[in-house]
């Protein structure tokens, strides 16, 4: 018996993906079904239905899915999820295609069909309904108002941009899942489905797990933050993005080798497991802490930690407000359909020399000019523009690892600093 939190929404996990016949009759169907091309963003998403990531979503969201999300953080039957996962196409394919028929999900990057599925609806979103998702799913206390918001939001946040570039319909229906792609490949021994991440836990003997959620390099601070849950969890998931980030990131084949330099250096192998997932960042910030925990209670883990700025962007959000927004959340009386993967809420954390080790805002009495201040942000621009870094800002092997990274590049790329991320 699994002494692990359940999997959200109270139905196990819901794996869309075929495997061995019943995949090859269903591929060899699909090769004369209408052919849809499917963005990088729903590639991830459809992957993540596939494996049971997103459980208990086995369809792209309905309109009265997509208002629920948007609204009040709940699907139409009730049960929580902060963001939407919706299929757009163009006005063509959509008019070439009928309530009831089945489609080929077609990823033209990799040219290969990703699955199937049978349309239920379609339906339009305005360019009013596409700017009201962005202010509810995008809009933080960083941009309190919406005319602040859109002041910088088309130029600046790349979810907005993503939202308001979306094609003219979108098709609800149930998937089937043929391929994950080429993370099984390619990030071999890393790349996780949730059965396979639960049942190394189960063998470790875990109970409590914490999930690091990572889209940058793992700095001092990301390896604090580890050391704390191991300390109060049965252990810790490095679980890092291996889809696709906005111009400037890190490539995740880059920030897997840094993690596997940390884990191996400076970690206890039995508190400490390395994870990847196939999803693309949506820079939602607090919403998409929500969807870190979601998706996260699927993968095992009871605990989310949530440290500054949590999948943010620029300024557009407060820096705890991933934080505070876990205690303003809808909790659905119905068994399963609640949230259950709490957060661990971690202050800002920093190297200061006064203390001589690592600190948070909560134990350290300190000023800013004894403290060394981490962030992904800073780092990724200092190493970019060739810079020495601080003392204790990142283990020597680490910087190692990306300093090689950044001289290998031929095209630099303007990283943009804010105040997350110089402490201001």
């Amino acid at each position: 018996m699994t002494q692990l939190v359940p999997p959200h929404g109270g139905k196990g996990l819901t794996c869309c993906l075929l495997e061995g016949a019943e995949r090859d009759a269903e591929l060899k169907k699909a090769e004369g079904l209408k052919k849809v091309d499917i963005s990088p963003l729903v590639k991830g998403d459809l992957i993540m239905m596939g494996i049971g990531g997103f459980s208990p979503l086995t369809s792209f969201m309905t309109k009265a899915d997509w208002k629920g999300v948007c609204d009040d953080y709940l699907l139409a039957d009730g049960t929580f999820w902060p963001v939407p996962v919706i299929l757009d196409v163009s006005k063509e394919d959509a008019d070439a295609i009928n309530d009831g028929d089945e489609i080929a999900l077609f990823d033209p990057e990799g040219n290969e069909i990703m699955g199937t599925m049978k349309v239920t609806e379609k339906y339009e979103l305005t360019a009013a309904e596409k700017k009201y998702e962005c202010e509810k799913i995008f809009m933080g206390e960083g941009t309190p108002t919406a005319e602040e918001f859109w002041k910088i939001a088309e130029e600046d946040h790349p979810g907005v941009q993503v939202v308001m570039g979306q094609k003219a319909v979108n098709l609800a229906g149930p998937v089937k899942v043929l391929s994950e792609g080429e993370y099984p490949t390619k990030y071999a021994g890393v790349y996780h489905r949730p059965e396979e991440s639960r049942k190394i836990f189960e063998d470790k003997g875990w109970s409590e797990v914490a999930a690091l959620q990572l889209r940058n390099p793992m700095h001092r601070s990301h390896e604090y933050l580890c050391k704390i849950a191991v300390e109060v969890c049965d252990g810790v998931y490095i679980h890092s993005l291996v889809g696709n980030l906005k111009p400037g990131d890190i490539p995740a084949d880059v920030r897997v080798k840094c993690i596997d330099s940390l884990v191996k250096n400076y970690f206890v192998d039995k508190n400490v497991v390395q994870g990847g997932y196939p999803l693309d960042m949506r820079y939602a910030g607090p919403r998409e802490g929500l969807l870190h925990a979601t998706f996260r209670q699927n993968y095992g883990c009871s605990r989310m930690i949530i440290g500054r700025d949590h999948a943010g962007v620029g300024d557009f959000y407060g820096m705890f407000e991933a934080q505070t927004i876990f205690d303003k959340i809808p909790t659905p009386a119905e068994e399963g359909k609640a949230l259950i993967c709490n957060p661990l809420k971690i202050d800002w954390t920093f190297y200061c020399f006064k203390c001589d080790g690592m600190a948070s805002m909560r134990t350290c009495p300190h000023g800013k000019d004894d403290r060394v201040l981490l962030s992904g942000t800073m780092l990724r621009k200092m190493l970019s523009e060739g810079k020495e870094l601080p003392d204790h800002f990142g283990r020597d092997e680490v910087v190692a690892i990306l300093r090689e990274y950044y001289e290998g590049l031929t095209e630099k790329v303007e990283i943009k600093t804010h105040k997350a991320a110089t402490g201001e």
